[in-house]
């Protein structure tokens, strides 16, 4: 989940209009940019993550331009080690295929722009966050029953409104519209405010948990993002996956930190279970089933959770915090994974197998078994 979570990150970087659309991350949707402009996609992995069965489904658009480049693409699904590469590999084919393109400047039909502007008009300019210059890209805001505000992001084409414009938010879950040629913005507009009270106790949930709670990861959690790491206390966490559409059911949990620390509290989520309920809000219900009561935000600082790497001494790295924690009861002092696995690599005296490594704390010498997925160089 963590080696997830730093690819999100990563890919979030090179496309920041290309958002997860469910937890395990196998489907992505919205749009990669080159030269000035924003083209729709949508990427479909499969359970075991392989590229080379992914599925690309993309705009008529986008499909035309890379209509002579399908054979290379293909060729970079089966070689790319994972989504982050193959999606700067796209973009740079998406260049090339961009710059060879002698239809980039086609005028669109005058009917597009007179029809896009009435619709503007009767949707209310006040709704209008943004609109670009071509008039092909327009933002537009809405408030939900709590007051959050939220955007959603049209792309359009040529087709408009025979076609609908792609949408792209920021959602937990795939949003999807119902068109009809004679529909308008106004529908798109009344679709995402159905759509956003319906999601409206996941944020509900998110929202409480972020308010009264220290959240470790992620650092700035966006709308869509549907796990939070919570700190217990010093170098002991929990790291939560919730479910979007039912967020009051009891959702999966990993804890993190010194075993003799986690495994009382594994201990007392097993044996509590049954007493899980629906009826209250999911943070009261892990206190209740925990028998622990979460630092509080107005006693403590979120750097009494912080504590840096012992082998890197930087909190961050890579978008990753320290996740692993000497057991020794004296010692409790924690790594990024990678640190460790690098120093434990280097030891004379570790030994590995197969994805398990065994070696000795760098501070108390006490022995340590890491389980990591990184491979043996």
């Amino acid at each position: 989940m963590r080696g997830g979570m730093a690819a999100r990150g990563s890919l979030f970087r090179q496309c920041p209009l290309l958002l997860p659309q469910n937890g395990e991350g196998t489907a992505y949707e919205g749009f990669v940019s080159a030269q000035g402009r924003d083209f729709h996609i949508r990427i479909l992995l499969p359970t075991d993550s392989q590229l080379k069965n992914a599925r690309i489904e993309c705009s008529w658009h986008l499909k035309k331009i890379l209509h002579g480049y399908r054979h290379i693409l293909k060729q970079r699904l089966h070689s790319c080690p994972d989504l982050v590469s193959f999606v700067v590999e796209l973009k740079t084919i998406l260049e090339i295929a961009l710059k060879n393109t002698q239809e980039l400047h086609v005028p669109w039909p005058p009917e597009y722009y007179s029809c896009l502007v009435r619709d503007l008009e009767i949707l209310g300019w006040n709704k209008v966050v943004y609109v670009d210059t071509g008039l092909t890209t327009v933002k537009l805001k809405a408030e939900d029953s709590r007051g959050r505000q939220h955007l959603i992001t049209l792309k359009l084409n040529a087709k408009y409104p025979t076609e609908p414009p792609d949408c792209i938010v920021d959602f937990p879950a795939q949003f999807a519209i119902s068109w009809m040629p004679q529909d308008s913005l106004v529908d798109i507009h009344n679709q995402f405010l159905a759509a956003l009270e319906s999601l409206k106790e996941f944020w509900d949930t998110m929202d409480e948990i972020d308010g009264k709670t220290w959240v470790l990861e992620p650092e700035n959690p966006a709308r869509c993002a549907t796990s939070r790491r919570i700190a217990i206390g010093s170098n002991v966490s929990v790291n939560i996956e919730v479910d979007p559409r039912h967020p009051k059911m009891l959702p999966e949990c990993y804890f993190l930190g010194a075993d003799h620390v986690v495994n009382p509290l594994r201990t007392k989520l097993n044996n509590n279970m049954h007493l899980w309920d629906p009826e209250i809000s999911l943070l009261q219900n892990l206190k209740d089933l925990l028998e622990i009561d979460f630092p509080s935000r107005a006693v403590l600082e979120k750097s009494d959770f912080t504590k840096d790497c012992g082998i890197c001494y930087a909190y961050r790295l890579h978008g990753t915090t320290p996740d692993q924690v000497c057991d020794e009861p004296r010692c409790g002092q924690p790594f990024h994974q990678a640190c460790l696995y690098e120093w434990l690599q280097g030891l004379p005296s570790s030994r590995q197998s197969f994805n398990v490594i065994f070696g000795e704390c760098p501070y108390c010498n006490k022995p340590l078994t890491l389980k990591s997925s990184m491979k043996k160089p």
